[in-house]
C-alpha cells in the first residue's frame, strides 16, 4: 500500500462538448485551444507544488555553506536536535546507503557535502520539524567549523600551475579527454582549413565577448512533499522537469528499487532549465523515510537562488574573415563557459556552444574550441537555449562588425551569408530541412517600424512610462537617441550526440456515458510549453473523439524525457501521435470484426475516424465509435524515438549530432537616454520557422516569453559573485531584477511553417530559439543609438555613459 494522496491536485484537460462541425472533431491540430490550467492560473487558483498539504505533516529545511571552498572540520547538531518540534536532523554521515552522490550525467554532486564545500550555498544538513520557523531556528543552531580553502574562480586560476583541484579525484569519461581537471568537456569543431581560409580575406574582425550568468528566475521556487510509504517506499508530489531522471539518481541514495520511488508531477511555476538538476527532492525523501512522516520543503527566493543551477557565464574570442564582396571566409572561435562547482549539463552545453558557434550562416573554414571550467563559482547547467544563447551573443555583434567595415547593410550581409537547406554544418552534418534564414530576415526587416518620439502624448507632455527610466521619472525626452538593430540564430532541437532521446505515451480508448473517450497517460512535465492542450489536440485529430483526459504526470508509465531542448512536443507529441495511430487501428480492428459483414467498404475503403463515428475516404458513415466500443476498450502504452544522432569526434568535432534546427530572427528598437544612460526597449518583432503551428495561440505566446528572457539577460539580468570570495552579491528580486510589465515591448510575431517532413505533423521545436537572437538584437539597436562597442551582458547604465 502507497503513502495517502495529498490535497492538492490539477484538473485533467477534459474537452468541451461542443467541438464537432460538419462531423469532423474540432480543437485539433492547427487549432488555438486554450490552456485547461489558464483561468486558475490567472486568477490565483492553481495548485503549485508549494500548496500541498498532508495531515501529520512535517516541514523540512535545508542548512547551507556560508563559505564557497572549505574544509569542514566539524558539525555540531545537538543544539539543534534538542529544540521543541524537531524530529530529525541529518548529515552526511546519516546517509543510508553507499551511493551518496547523483548527477545528470557525471555523479559528483553530494547529497549532503562530505569533508569540504565547493561553492557558497551547498547543503551541509538537513532538519525536520513541526513548523518551517522551527526547521530554520533549529538549523541556525547547527555549528558548522570551517577552514577556508584557495578558490578557483576563473580560467587562470582553473589551469594554472599548482592550481586547487575543485575534484581531487575524477573518475568521469571526460577526464581522459580534457587538458587539466578542473576542465569539465572539452569540444573542437575542426573544418577546412581556417589559417590558409584566412590569407583570403580582404578583412578581418575580432572581439572578445562577456556573457553574465543568468537566473532562471521561475515564479515557483522548488518545492515537494515526500510521504512514506507503508511499503518502505515513498511517494514524492514534485514540480520538476524530468520524473524519470529524477527517480534515477534519487533511488539510488534511498537504497529503494525504482518501483518503490512513486513520482508525481505537481503543478510547476516555471522551469527553463532549472528544474533538470535535484534540489529538494532526495532531501525531502530521506526526512520522510527517517522520521516515518510526510515532508514538505519548500524554498524562499533566497534559498532558490542557491538551490539550482544557472545559465553559464561565458567569454567568447571571435574572429571573422570576409572577402570585399561580403562572403565570410572563415571563423576562429573560443567558448570558455563557467561551469561552477558541479558538472550538471555542462558537457552538453558544451556541445551545444561548440556546434552551434557559427551560427546560421556558410563558413566552410572553422576553427572552434569550447571548455567548461569546475570552479567555486555557483553550479551552472541548463537554461532556455543551452550554450547557444552565450555563441550567438558574439557572432552576431561580429556579423555587425564585418558588415561596418565592409560598408554593407547588417541585414544584407546576413542574408549573403545565411545557410539554406543543404547547407553543411560545421559538424559536417547536412541540414536536411527548411532553413529560412534569409526569409525571416527579410520578414522582421519589413515589418512596419514604430513611430518615432512614441512617448509624446497629442497635446500634452512626454508619457514617462514609455521613455527611458520609466516611472523613475528622470527624463522627459532630453538626450533619447533611437536605435534599430538585428540578430538572428540557430539551435538545436531534441538531445543530441548519440543519446537515446524517447518518449512513452498510454492512449486509453473507451465508451463512457454513452461517448467515446481517450485518455492520454505521459510522464510529460508539463511547466507551461503547452503539451497539457497539445497531447489533446493530437489525440482529437487522431481518433476523432471529442472528449479527451489529460491523466497527470508520473513514473507509473514510460519516461517522456525531459522538458528542455524543444523537444516535448516533437518527442512526447510524437509519441502520443505513434500510440493513437496503434489504437486507432485496433478499434478499426473491432470495427471490422463487428460490422464488417454488413458493408464491404470496411474491408475495401481507407478508414478514418472523424466526429466520433468510422467515416470512409468519400466520407460515408459506416458506424459511430460508441457502437464499435461498446463492451471493448483499446489501451497501449509505446514508446517512439525519432531519427538517431552521434557522438562528436573529440579531436574534429564531426558527426551528425543534432536532430533538428530551430531559427527566429529579431529586430531591436530601442532609445536610449545617452546621458543617463538609460535604455528603453520599444519593440522586439521576431519572425520565426515553426515548422507546424500545433497551436497557433501557444506558439505566439512561447515566442514572446522566449524573447522577453533575451530582452532580459540583455539590459538587466546578472548574477552577481564576488570574484574574492565566489559568494553570490545579489540572491534575492530586489537585486537580481527581471523584465515586469512595465519593461516589456511591443513583440510583434511573423510565423512562417515550413514543414520539416522527419517530423509529427511537420513542426518544429520553438521555445528557445527566440531567446537567442533577442538578446544580441537589443545590444545591436543600442550600438546604433550610441556608437558603443558594448561587448558584455548586461548593459548597464555605467557602459552607456563612461561612469
Amino acid at each position: 500500500m502507497t503513502g495517502t494522496p495529498p490535497r492538492a491536485a490539477t484538473a485533467p484537460d477534459r474537452a468541451p462538448t461542443n467541438l464537432t462541425q460538419g462531423g469532423k472533431t474540432k480543437a485539433g491540430i492547427g487549432e488555438s485551444t486554450l490552456r485547461p490550467d489558464g483561468t486558475l492560473k490567472v486568477t490565483g487558483e492553481f495548485a503549485y507544488s508549494s500548496d500541498m498539504w498532508h495531515e501529520d505533516m512535517l516541514w523540512g529545511f535545508t542548512l547551507r555553506s556560508t563559505v564557497a571552498h572549505a574544509e569542514i572540520v566539524s558539525i555540531d547538531t545537538a543544539e539543534a536536535l534538542a529544540t521543541p518540534g524537531v524530529y530529525s536532523v541529518l548529515t552526511y554521515d546519516d546517509l543510508p546507503t553507499d551511493v551518496k552522490n547523483y548527477g545528470l550525467e557525471i555523479q559528483d554532486t553530494p547529497v549532503l557535502a562530505h569533508g569540504k564545500v565547493r561553492h557558497h550555498g551547498e547543503p551541509v544538513a538537513l532538519v525536520a520539524a513541526d513548523h518551517p520557523e522551527t526547521a530554520r531556528r533549529a538549523a541556525a543552531k547547527i555549528r558548522i567549523e570551517y577552514a577556508e580553502l584557495p578558490l578557483v574562480t576563473d580560467e587562470a586560476t582553473a589551469t594554472a600551475e599548482g592550481a586547487p583541484l575543485v575534484h581531487e579525484h575524477r573518475t568521469d569519461h571526460h577526464i581522459g579527454h580534457v587538458p587539466h581537471p578542473n576542465i569539465v568537456h572539452r569540444q573542437p569543431i575542426i573544418r577546412g582549413n581556417a589559417a590558409e581560409a584566412a590569407k583570403k580575406a580582404d578583412v578581418i574582425v575580432s572581439g572578445e565577448y562577456v556573457f553574465g550568468m543568468q537566473d532562471q528566475a521561475f515564479l515557483g521556487p522548488e518545492s515537494g512533499l515526500a510521504v512514506p510509504g507503508e511499503d518502505g517506499g515513498v511517494d514524492l508530489y514534485v514540480a520538476t522537469q524530468w520524473l524519470h531522471s529524477d527517480l534515477r539518481q534519487i533511488a539510488p541514495v534511498l537504497g529503494l528499487p525504482e518501483e518503490k520511488v512513486r513520482m508525481t508531477l505537481s503543478g510547476v511555476g516555471g522551469a527553463f532549465g532549472g528544474r533538470e538538476d535535484l534540489s529538494m527532492q532526495i532531501h525531502a525523501c530521506l526526512l520522510a523515510l527517517r522520521t516515518g512522516k510526510p515532508v514538505k520543503i519548500v524554498y524562499n527566493r533566497f534559498e532558490s537562488f542557491f538551490g539550482h543551477v544557472h545559465r553559464h557565464p561565458a567569454k567568447l574570442w571571435y574572429e571573422h574573415g570576409a572577402t570585399k564582396d561580403g562572403k565570410l571566409t572563415h571563423l576562429k572561435c573560443r567558448i570558455v563557459l563557467d561551469g561552477g562547482a558541479y558538472a550538471s549539463a555542462s558537457p552538453a552545453v558544451v556541445g551545444n556552444a561548440s556546434s552551434l558557434a557559427v551560427g546560421p550562416y556558410v563558413v566552410d573554414d572553422v576553427d572552434i574550441e569550447a571548455i567548461a571550467l569546475y570552479s567555486n563559482n555557483p553550479p551552472c547547467g541548463a537554461m532556455r537555449g543551452f550554450g547557444a544563447v552565450q555563441a550567438c551573443f558574439a557572432y552576431e555583434a561580429q556579423m555587425d562588425k564585418v558588415a561596418k567595415k565592409l560598408g554593407m547593410d547588417p541585414v544584407e550581409f546576413r542574408q549573403l551569408n545565411a545557410m539554406e537547406q543543404g547547407t553543411i554544418m560545421p559538424t559536417g552534418q547536412p541540414v536536411d530541412s527548411p532553413a529560412p534564414v534569409a526569409e525571416l530576415l527579410r520578414r522582421v526587416k519589413a515589418m512596419p517600424l514604430p513611430p518615432e518620439q512614441q512617448w509624446l502624448t497629442a497635446g500634452a507632455g512626454a508619457d514617462v512610462r514609455a521613455l527611458p527610466g520609466g516611472l523613475s521619472n528622470t527624463t522627459h525626452g532630453e538626450g533619447v537617441v533611437r536605435g534599430v538593430g538585428y540578430a538572428v540564430g540557430i539551435k538545436n532541437v531534441g538531445f543530441s550526440e548519440g543519446f537515446d532521446d524517447y518518449s512513452t505515451a498510454r492512449v486509453r480508448m473507451e465508451v463512457v456515458g454513452g461517448e467515446p473517450v481517450a485518455t492520454v497517460h505521459t510522464a510529460m512535465a508539463e511547466v507551461g510549453q503547452g503539451g497539457v492542450t497539445v497531447h489533446a489536440q493530437i489525440a482529437r485529430t487522431e481518433l476523432g473523439v471529442q472528449q479527451v483526459t489529460i491523466q497527470p504526470a508520473d513514473t507509473q508509465v514510460g519516461s517522456a524525457g525531459s522538458t528542455s531542448a524543444s523537444r516535448q512536443t516533437y518527442v512526447t507529441g510524437g509519441a502520443v501521435k505513434n500510440t493513437c495511430e496503434h489504437v486507432r487501428e485496433q478499434v478499426l480492428g473491432i470495427g471490422r470484426r463487428k460490422f464488417g459483414t454488413y458493408h464491404p467498404a470496411w474491408a475495401t475503403a481507407e478508414l478514418l475516424l472523424e466526429g466520433g463515428k468510422v467515416v470512409t475516404d468519400g466520407g460515408e458513415v459506416l458506424a459511430t465509435l460508441a457502437d464499435v466500443l461498446e463492451g471493448e476498450a483499446v489501451d497501449l502504452e509505446l514508446e517512439w524515438r525519432h531519427r538517431p544522432t552521434e557522438p562528436l569526434d573529440l579531436r574534429t568535432g564531426q558527426g551528425n549530432g543534432h536532430v533538428q534546427y530551430s531559427f527566429a530572427a529579431h529586430r531591436a528598437v530601442v532609445e536610449v537616454d545617452t546621458e543617463l544612460g538609460l535604455v528603453k526597449v520599444i519593440e522586439l518583432a521576431c519572425a520565426q520557422d515553426v515548422g507546424k503551428a500545433l497551436n497557433p495561440l501557444s506558439v505566439v505566446g512561447q515566442i514572446q516569453g522566449g524573447t522577453t528572457q533575451g530582452l532580459g539577460v540583455a539590459v538587466m539580468e546578472e548574477i552577481i559573485v564576488d570574484p574574492k570570495t565566489a559568494k553570490v552579491k545579489n540572491p534575492s528580486f530586489t537585486d537580481y531584477l527581471i523584465p515586469t510589465i512595465l519593461d516589456t515591448p511591443t513583440i510583434p510575431v511573423d510565423v512562417l511553417e515550413l514543414a520539416d517532413e522527419h517530423a509529427p505533423y511537420g513542426l518544429r521545436g520553438i521555445g528557445e530559439a527566440p531567446t537567442l537572437s533577442s538578446t544580441p538584437a537589443v545590444l545591436a539597436a543600442i550600438r546604433d543609438a550610441t556608437g558603443l562597442e558594448l561587448n558584455k551582458t548586461p548593459v548597464r547604465p555605467e557602459h552607456l555613459t563612461g561612469t
